[in-house]
């Protein structure tokens, strides 16, 4: 099944204000976890939030706990590539 365009910006947009609104608490309350695991908790934390996108917006179907920690860890991931191919071009240019 393939999702619209339409359906995977909105799901981008309710997992980005999870992010700007419950991220930082979740890592607030959460930071002995993150600090104990050397991080590695931050990858729970990012499943939650994509876990939570999915239950407040229907188009988004995640079918458990640790599918939305992988979802996540992918998320993670993509974003590194995309931040650290951005940074090394703005390099280049200066």
């Amino acid at each position: 099944m393939y999702a619209s365009t339409g359906a995977i910006i909105g799901a981008g947009l309710v997992l980005a204000v999870i992010n700007v609104v419950l991220k930082p608490l979740l890592i607030i309350f959460s930071l002995p976890a993150i600090l104990f695991s050397l991080g590695l908790f931050m990858i729970i934390i990012n499943g939650l939030t994509v876990f939570i996108a999915s239950k407040l917006y229907y188009p988004l179907h995640i079918t458990n706990f640790w599918a939305a920690v992988f979802a996540g860890m992918v998320i993670g991931l993509v974003n590194y590539l995309v931040t650290a191919i951005l940074e090394e071009r703005h390099h280049e240019h200066i």
